[in-house]
């Protein structure tokens, strides 16, 4: 089982420079993600004629219509951010089913990409009204409420990492104490067995795998929606 409360494990080091289980898993995706997209569009045609054709224009229409509906048709061009964002958010918290570490689980990784869309709606609050005008906007409707929209500003990148994060680490926490716990009670009712540094424990089969599947797939995949749809609005509302 994996161990959310020391962080992610440093794998190797460039001289100063430590690299997590995060980079590597980003990098396997990454590698992943290259060859998929790759093998998908090899050959492509205006009629499609292979099934992977359809599978790719079908991940991009709805990436295309998601922003169409959400940012409007003149921000299409955030579809390959949005689509991005999804594909890693999706597949960082999927590897966790082949036991490795979700990428998700680490706070840095979530918080970049929050940062990442506080910067674009930044951005365009500058770009629409001016430097001026977005400060003045702090201030309104009436100038009282400027602490609350400054707490409000900064909560919109840190709610955006922490709900992302809170659910892909919760998961893994719940699951490894269910483990563990699990462990104990076969050991407890004679149903945990040895053979030198091999161990079974018969209640450890099965039920942690089915929570795995739920945290990791249903609630993974629930999470990389939501964060994706919450960038779509913040970015198009800024743009207004």
């Amino acid at each position: 089982m994996n161990d959310i409360g020391n962080g992610p494990k440093v794998v190797f080091e460039i001289g100063p420079i430590q690299v997590t289980e995060t980079v590597v898993m980003g990098w396997l995706i990454i590698v992943a993600v290259t060859i998929l997209c790759i093998w998908l569009t090899h050959g492509i045609k205006k009629i499609p004629e292979k099934k992977r054709q359809v599978v790719a224009e079908m991940f991009v229409n709805f990436v295309n219509n998601m922003v169409k509906e959400n940012m409007g048709p003149s921000l299409i061009k955030f579809a390959p951010y949005i689509g991005m964002l999804l594909v890693y958010a999706v597949l960082g918290a999927l590897i966790s089913l082949v036991g490795l570490r979700s990428m998700t689980a680490d706070i840095n990784v979530t918080a970049t990409w929050a940062l990442m869309t506080f910067a674009l709606i930044t951005y365009y609050k500058l770009k629409n009204n001016g430097p001026l005008g977005y400060l003045k906007s702090f201030a309104q409707p009436v100038a009282f409420i400027l602490p609350l929209n400054i707490i409000s500003e900064v909560a919109t990148p840190a709610s955006m990492a922490f709900r992302l994060f809170g659910n892909v680490a919760g998961g893994m926490v719940i699951t490894g104490l269910l483990y563990g716990a699990l462990g104990s009670l076969s050991s407890a009712v004679g149903l945990s067995f040895t053979a030198g540094s091999w161990g079974f424990n018969v209640f450890q089969v099965g039920i942690p795998a089915v929570l795995s599947v739920y945290f990791d797939l249903f609630s993974g995949c629930i999470q990389a929606y939501i964060f994706s749809m919450l960038t779509m609005v913040n970015v198009g509302a800024a743009n207004e």
